[in-house]
Protein backbone atom coordinates (compact mmCIF):
# COMPACT_ATOMS: atom_id res chain seq x y z
CA UNK A 1 0.00 0.00 0.00
CA UNK A 2 1.23 3.76 -0.46
CA UNK A 3 3.55 5.23 2.18
CA UNK A 4 2.76 8.83 0.98
CA UNK A 5 -0.68 10.36 1.51
CA UNK A 6 -1.07 13.97 0.40
CA UNK A 7 -3.55 16.59 0.68
CA UNK A 8 -5.60 19.62 -1.54
CA UNK A 9 -2.30 21.99 -2.66
CA UNK A 10 0.12 20.12 -1.52
CA UNK A 11 2.96 20.48 -3.90
CA UNK A 12 4.07 17.13 -5.40
CA UNK A 13 6.80 16.07 -8.42
CA UNK A 14 5.10 13.32 -10.57
CA UNK A 15 8.51 12.35 -12.26
CA UNK A 16 9.61 12.95 -15.21
CA UNK A 17 6.71 15.56 -15.99
CA UNK A 18 7.52 17.86 -12.92
CA UNK A 19 5.95 19.78 -10.50
CA UNK A 20 2.16 19.80 -10.05
CA UNK A 21 -0.11 20.41 -7.49
CA UNK A 22 -3.25 18.08 -6.02
CA UNK A 23 -6.07 20.23 -6.54
CA UNK A 24 -8.58 17.41 -5.90
CA UNK A 25 -9.26 13.63 -4.59
CA UNK A 26 -11.85 11.98 -5.65
CA UNK A 27 -13.70 8.17 -5.86
CA UNK A 28 -15.16 6.13 -8.06
CA UNK A 29 -16.30 2.92 -8.42
CA UNK A 30 -14.91 0.73 -11.44
CA UNK A 31 -16.36 -2.63 -11.32
CA UNK A 32 -17.13 -3.65 -7.87
CA UNK A 33 -14.28 -1.76 -6.53
CA UNK A 34 -14.31 1.61 -5.08
CA UNK A 35 -10.86 3.50 -6.40
CA UNK A 36 -9.79 6.92 -4.85
CA UNK A 37 -7.84 9.32 -6.82
CA UNK A 38 -5.65 12.33 -6.37
CA UNK A 39 -6.29 14.99 -9.20
CA UNK A 40 -2.68 16.86 -10.16
CA UNK A 41 -1.98 19.45 -12.36
CA UNK A 42 1.17 19.11 -13.78
CA UNK A 43 2.67 23.16 -13.48
CA UNK A 44 4.41 23.31 -17.35
CA UNK A 45 1.53 21.96 -19.60
CA UNK A 46 -1.42 22.54 -17.24
CA UNK A 47 -2.16 18.61 -17.80
CA UNK A 48 -4.04 17.21 -15.74
CA UNK A 49 -3.69 13.28 -14.06
CA UNK A 50 -5.44 11.31 -11.98
CA UNK A 51 -3.38 8.88 -9.67
CA UNK A 52 -4.81 5.95 -8.05
CA UNK A 53 -4.39 5.84 -4.57
CA UNK A 54 -2.64 2.59 -5.08
CA UNK A 55 -0.49 3.23 -7.30
CA UNK A 56 1.72 6.58 -5.99
CA UNK A 57 4.54 4.39 -5.02
CA UNK A 58 4.77 2.51 -8.37
CA UNK A 59 4.88 6.01 -10.56
CA UNK A 60 6.64 7.55 -7.82
CA UNK A 61 4.67 10.72 -6.47
CA UNK A 62 6.43 12.33 -4.33
CA UNK A 63 6.16 15.44 -2.45
CA UNK A 64 8.61 18.40 -3.42
CA UNK A 65 12.30 18.63 -2.39
CA UNK A 66 12.78 19.96 1.05
CA UNK A 67 16.15 22.11 2.40
CA UNK A 68 18.26 19.64 3.56
CA UNK A 69 17.35 17.84 0.01
CA UNK A 70 18.08 21.03 -1.70
CA UNK A 71 21.69 21.27 -0.04
CA UNK A 72 22.46 17.96 -0.76
CA UNK A 73 22.11 18.55 -4.40
CA UNK A 74 23.78 21.57 -4.42
CA UNK A 75 26.67 20.02 -2.87
CA UNK A 76 27.37 17.54 -5.21
CA UNK A 77 26.97 19.82 -8.07
CA UNK A 78 29.61 21.96 -6.83
CA UNK A 79 32.06 18.98 -6.01
CA UNK A 80 30.44 15.30 -6.51
CA UNK A 81 32.41 13.07 -8.64
CA UNK A 82 30.54 11.88 -12.14
CA UNK A 83 31.62 8.45 -13.95
CA UNK A 84 30.11 8.43 -17.64
CA UNK A 85 30.14 5.53 -19.48
CA UNK A 86 32.31 5.49 -22.72
CA UNK A 87 29.34 3.73 -24.79
CA UNK A 88 26.64 6.06 -25.98
CA UNK A 89 24.20 3.11 -25.64
CA UNK A 90 25.06 2.24 -22.46
CA UNK A 91 25.46 5.88 -20.77
CA UNK A 92 22.07 6.56 -22.63
CA UNK A 93 20.03 3.62 -20.55
CA UNK A 94 21.96 4.76 -17.44
CA UNK A 95 20.75 7.98 -17.60
CA UNK A 96 17.27 7.34 -18.83
CA UNK A 97 17.23 4.93 -15.87
CA UNK A 98 18.43 7.74 -13.53
CA UNK A 99 15.52 10.61 -14.84
CA UNK A 100 12.76 7.82 -14.12
CA UNK A 101 13.81 7.33 -10.43
CA UNK A 102 12.19 10.74 -9.29
CA UNK A 103 14.83 11.13 -7.17
CA UNK A 104 16.07 15.09 -7.62
CA UNK A 105 19.80 14.00 -6.95
CA UNK A 106 19.62 11.59 -9.52
CA UNK A 107 18.68 13.95 -11.99
CA UNK A 108 21.45 16.02 -11.40
CA UNK A 109 23.68 13.47 -11.70
CA UNK A 110 22.40 13.41 -15.07
CA UNK A 111 22.86 16.77 -15.58
CA UNK A 112 26.29 16.94 -13.96
CA UNK A 113 27.60 14.20 -16.36
CA UNK A 114 26.14 15.83 -19.42
CA UNK A 115 27.68 18.74 -18.97
CA UNK A 116 30.90 17.42 -18.26
CA UNK A 117 30.79 15.38 -21.26
CA UNK A 118 29.96 18.33 -23.27
CA UNK A 119 33.30 20.01 -22.38
CA UNK A 120 35.15 16.78 -24.26
CA UNK A 121 32.40 16.12 -26.75
CA UNK A 122 29.23 17.27 -28.73
CA UNK A 123 26.40 15.50 -27.29
CA UNK A 124 23.55 14.04 -29.58
CA UNK A 125 20.60 14.77 -30.18
CA UNK A 126 18.73 12.53 -26.90
CA UNK A 127 21.66 14.03 -24.61
CA UNK A 128 20.74 17.35 -25.57
CA UNK A 129 16.95 16.51 -24.85
CA UNK A 130 18.10 14.86 -21.70
CA UNK A 131 20.16 18.06 -20.75
CA UNK A 132 16.92 20.27 -21.33
CA UNK A 133 15.14 17.93 -19.51
CA UNK A 134 17.52 17.49 -16.46
CA UNK A 135 17.63 21.63 -16.20
CA UNK A 136 13.61 21.88 -16.67
CA UNK A 137 13.39 19.56 -13.72
CA UNK A 138 15.64 21.02 -11.47
CA UNK A 139 15.29 24.65 -11.90
CA UNK A 140 10.72 24.25 -11.81
CA UNK A 141 11.28 21.71 -9.13
CA UNK A 142 13.47 24.34 -6.86
CA UNK A 143 11.84 26.80 -8.08
CA UNK A 144 8.78 25.76 -6.39
CA UNK A 145 10.52 24.14 -3.36
CA UNK A 146 12.15 27.59 -2.25
CA UNK A 147 9.31 29.65 -3.49
CA UNK A 148 11.72 31.50 -5.83
CA UNK A 149 11.90 33.05 -9.17
CA UNK A 150 13.32 30.35 -11.99
CA UNK A 151 15.81 32.79 -12.65
CA UNK A 152 16.91 33.37 -9.11
CA UNK A 153 16.80 28.78 -9.02
CA UNK A 154 19.32 28.97 -12.36
CA UNK A 155 21.95 32.12 -10.79
CA UNK A 156 22.19 29.20 -7.38
CA UNK A 157 22.29 26.40 -9.69
CA UNK A 158 25.39 28.05 -12.27
CA UNK A 159 27.10 29.48 -8.58
CA UNK A 160 27.47 25.47 -7.92
CA UNK A 161 28.28 24.33 -10.88
CA UNK A 162 30.76 27.26 -11.32
CA UNK A 163 33.05 25.77 -8.68
CA UNK A 164 33.26 22.23 -10.91
CA UNK A 165 34.60 24.70 -14.03
CA UNK A 166 30.61 24.03 -15.23
CA UNK A 167 28.39 26.67 -16.34
CA UNK A 168 24.34 26.04 -16.43
CA UNK A 169 23.21 25.55 -19.87
CA UNK A 170 20.75 28.54 -20.54
CA UNK A 171 17.26 27.87 -21.54
CA UNK A 172 17.45 29.18 -25.23
CA UNK A 173 21.29 27.52 -25.97
CA UNK A 174 19.73 23.94 -26.06
CA UNK A 175 17.20 24.67 -28.52
CA UNK A 176 19.46 24.58 -31.62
Amino acid sequence: MNTQSFSIGDKVVYPNHGVGVIEQISSRTIGSQIEKFYLLKIKASSLKVMVPFHNVDTVGLRRVVRNGEVQRILDFLTDGKCDNHADWKYRFKENSDKMRTGSLLDVAIVLKGLLLLAQSKPLSFREKKMLERSRYLLVSELAMSKNWQETEVEDLLNRALSKSKLRFPEASSMEA
